[in-house]
């Protein structure tokens, strides 16, 4: 009986694949013999082509080709048929303690992937490419690292150090070719909430003129922030280990979107009292947004005017600049470094003009030559920065992977998750002993670096040693530059992450659940902060993971004409339900959170009161055990009456013989003994009847049946099971079969059913053979088998 259709059947060894090449078989229309000729649309399988045969009659022979006949298959049958065997689980913590050449140089190259890729580097194809890239990323690198700095609330000296040693150490460790590691806005903004929470001015202030104490609190900020990037790295090393990787599938692209999103308007906000040159309470926490705004507002007429119009020409500059790059972008080698001629700029007219001294223009101030020593991090603040530490190393390791895959896709190479924590955990860790603020990759100088030819990391390790000659000789320059100048350059930097809003317009149309992550993770964020808005995220999608699984697609199937395909019978028109066969299928797996609603939903849809029949069922069963135990009782009162009375005639003989004549002993004993035959012959007759099948069925009780004999639960949907599935189904299949309908199951993966077998599912009553190796089998089967067998009641009904 056909009842699939394969691609095509597997060539033997004499079609091709080994051993001695048998002739060309005649063609079954011409005779002539049949050429093999490579099949162009299903790979590597040879396909025989008549060559007298017409294209029709060609057509016609590779539809027989691709039909398959095959019998009807359940579980046992196809095991059986396939060879089924126990996958053996391999032992992978063996392959730990092995020690060879071999399993070296690979760990080696595993977690050091320069050594992999660095002596095959094609310096004749590739260097020029890295060093104008390296260049590029340089002299980004330069005005953003002191920019945020200012975002970490740390001293702008400090963001270049986090744009040297992190990116050097990814160059060692890092596993994607084309991502630039340093100082990126949302990390610095997380950086910064947690420097302001612990070093506040407040806790700064100087009792003789209540003013701030301006080093001591940049020295205490430094170490929170050192710290905090140890512990960031500590943290993303040991989950790189422990190949914890997958944590950012958790992390959906609107996700990580709407996190970005809410982080852009947060940075925005904290550069507001550099462009309009106010003096801010810190504040953190909950609604701390909410408050920066309104004490914005509240004190704008403080605004000192040379702050604000220098921030507006550079940010007007900036903008120029960019549209001038984006227009010219064929004609130009590489784009003009606007915000590097911005800061040259801002910076000779602030020291020829004297913008600090006559217009109160707040500028950056000393900035040391010359790379610091290292320092220890402080362990006491380890408990109070644990959980910002975790968040932190969450979101820079999902935005660096995230743009990492992005590249190697583009590029056709791989990026290793692990690897990459790894690496950043490194970057941190490293980069925090020489008193460095946590980093990630930069979205912007990524596209940079990608865009002027970078083709592997040598372009970070460049643009590295660019930011070493800065840090040791140049950075003494910039220490006229205005603050103002800084936040128009991150300002301007935000233009992408702030055109993410459109998302919502975009989502509206094509996934209003994504569209609620991202509203959600978007409010959450601004009105909870960086971190517990990260925290909401995360969960609230996970639940809405949980609550989809919850409201699945329950589904009747029906016959698609003259296939073996099943469909739902709301949506295909043409798709009939098989007569006395129901079909049901959910689109989401069964588990403990959604068994109960499966089991509701598959006997509403069967459209049978299945419970209420039951319980119809049990009570008049009930009444029949009932009448058969009155029958047996009444059998039993009169055997203990006659004996009772035998006894007192006996008794009587001895004692008066008035009383024997004034009875008939003998009649009302004969009378007796034939009451109590009738009543043993009824009674036995009752249990027969109780036990006959006749007598349990529905027709004989008189309650409806059923207008199905079968049902096929189609489980394909199903990736896993667990101990409450496993209840529901059995309990589906008894509840079922107390209304005469018989229950299979159809399409079962093999992880499956080897949970099925380890959960002792199968047994007696339930066995191998009422699971089906498709729909259409089980289909077929249930046809030919229209009504089980009677079931014995009192099994069927007991609970």
């Amino acid at each position: 009986m056909g009842l699939s259709e394969a691609p095509g059947r597997l060539p033997n060894r004499s079609e091709g694949w080994g051993g001695s090449r048998r002739e060309p078989s005649p063609c079954g229309l011409c005779g002539k013999p049949l050429e093999r000729r490579p099949r162009a649309s299903w790979g590597r399988l040879p396909a025989a082509v008549c060559r007298g045969a017409s294209a029709q009659e060609a057509m016609e022979l590779r539809r027989r080709d691709y039909h398959v006949e095959r019998p009807l298959l359940n579980q046992e049958q196809l095991e059986e048929l396939g060879s089924r065997s126990s996958a053996t689980g391999t032992l992978q913590w063996r392959t730990w303690f092995r020690c060879s050449h071999a399993r070296a140089r690979a760990l080696l190259l595993q977690y050091f992937p320069v050594l992999a890729w660095l002596p095959q580097y094609p310096v004749r194809d590739w260097l020029l490419g890295d060093l104008l890239s390296g260049l590029s990323v340089a002299i980004m690198q330069l005005p953003q690292g002191l920019a945020y700095a200012l975002l970490a609330g740390l001293p702008p000296v400090f963001g270049l150090y986090s744009s040297f040693y992190p990116v050097f150490i990814y160059f060692l460790f890092g596993t994607s070719r084309h991502i630039s590691v340093g100082t990126f806005a949302v990390m610095s903004v997380m950086v910064g909430s947690v420097t302001e929470s612990l070093a506040p001015d407040e806790a700064f202030l100087q009792a003789s003129n209540s003013t701030v104490d301006v080093a001591a609190r940049d020295a205490a900020r430094v170490q929170v922030a050192s710290t905090l990037s140890v512990l960031v790295g500590l943290l993303q090393v040991g989950l790189g280990l422990v190949h914890f990787g997958f944590v950012v599938t958790y992390l959906s692209e609107p996700l990580v979107r709407a996190y970005t999103t809410a982080a852009s308007v947060q940075v925005f906000v904290s550069q507001l009292k550099y462009v309009f040159g106010l003096h801010l309470s810190s504040r953190s926490g909950p609604l701390s947004l909410i408050y920066t705004v309104l004490e914005v507002c509240w004190k704008l007429p403080q605004t000192v005017v040379g702050t604000m119009v220098t921030a507006v020409v550079a940010g007007v500059v900036l903008v120029l600049v960019k549209l001038f790059n984006d227009k010219l972008r064929r004609q130009l080698p590489m784009p003009l470094p606007g915000e590097l001629l911005t800061l040259i700029g801002a910076t000779g007219i602030s020291y020829g003009v004297g913008l600090q001294h006559r217009f109160g223009v707040d500028v950056v101030g000393k900035i040391p030559a010359g790379l610091v020593p290292p320092v220890a991090p402080s362990p006491q603040l380890f408990a109070r920065l644990v959980g910002n530490a975790f968040a932190i190393a969450v979101v820079g390791f999902a935005i660096a992977i995230s743009l990492g895959k992005i590249f190697a896709l583009r590029h056709g190479y791989r990026v290793d998750s692990n690897q990459e924590l790894v690496a950043l955990g490194l970057s941190n860790l490293i980069g925090g002993i020489f008193q460095c603020f946590p980093v990630s990759c930069s979205m912007s100088r990524s596209l940079v670096q990608e865009s002027t030819g970078g083709n592997t990391q040598v372009a970070g390790a460049i643009s590295s040693l660019f930011i070493l000659i800065i840090i040791v000789k140049l950075g003494e320059l910039f220490q006229d530059l205005p603050k103002a100048v800084l936040a128009a350059v991150i300002i301007v930097n935000l233009k992408g992450m702030l055109m993410q809003f459109t998302d919502i317009c975009s989502l509206w149309k094509a996934n209003r659940v994504d569209l609620l992550i991202w509203l959600v993770t978007f409010v959450a964020t601004i009105l909870l902060n960086l971190d517990l808005g990260l925290a909401v995220a995360v969960v609230f999608s996970l639940l809405l993971v949980v609550v989809r699984t919850q409201l699945p697609h329950y589904a009747v199937l029906g016959q698609v004409p003259d296939t073996d395909i099943y469909r739902d019978v709301a949506e295909y028109s043409e798709a009939r339900e098989v007569p006395g066969v129901k079909v049901f299928r959910s689109s989401a797996t069964m588990y403990f959170a959604n068994a109960e609603l499966y089991s509701d939903m598959l006997k509403q849809r069967c459209g049978v009161n299945v419970d209420h029949l039951i319980s119809q069922k049990k009570k008049l069963l009930r009444k029949q055990e009932l009448k058969l135990k009155r029958l047996q009782k009444e059998n039993k009162l009169p055997k203990q009456a006659a004996a009772s009375k035998g006894t007192s005639i006996s008794i009587n003989v001895n004692t008066s013989v008035t009383d024997i004549e004034s009875n008939d002993v003998e009649g009302s004993k004969a009378k007796q003994v034939s009451a109590g035959t009738e009543l043993e012959d009824t009674a036995a007759r009752g249990q027969e009847d109780a036990k006959a099948p006749d007598m349990s069925s529905l027709k004989t009780l008189g309650l409806p049946q059923p207008d199905f004999h079968s049902l096929i639960l189609d489980l394909s949907s199903l990736s896993f099971v667990d101990t409450v599935c496993l209840k529901s189904l059995k309990n589906i299949f008894r509840d079922f079969r107390e209304i005469e309908v018989e229950v299979y199951m159809a399409a079962c993966h093999s992880p499956v059913v080897t949970q099925l077998e380890a959960g002792h599912f199968f047994d007696a009553s339930i066995t191998k053979q009422h699971l089906f190796a498709s729909v259409h089998d089980a289909v077929i089967f249930a046809l030919q088998h229209p009504r089980s067998s009677p079931v014995n009641p009192v099994l069927v009904t007991k609970l």
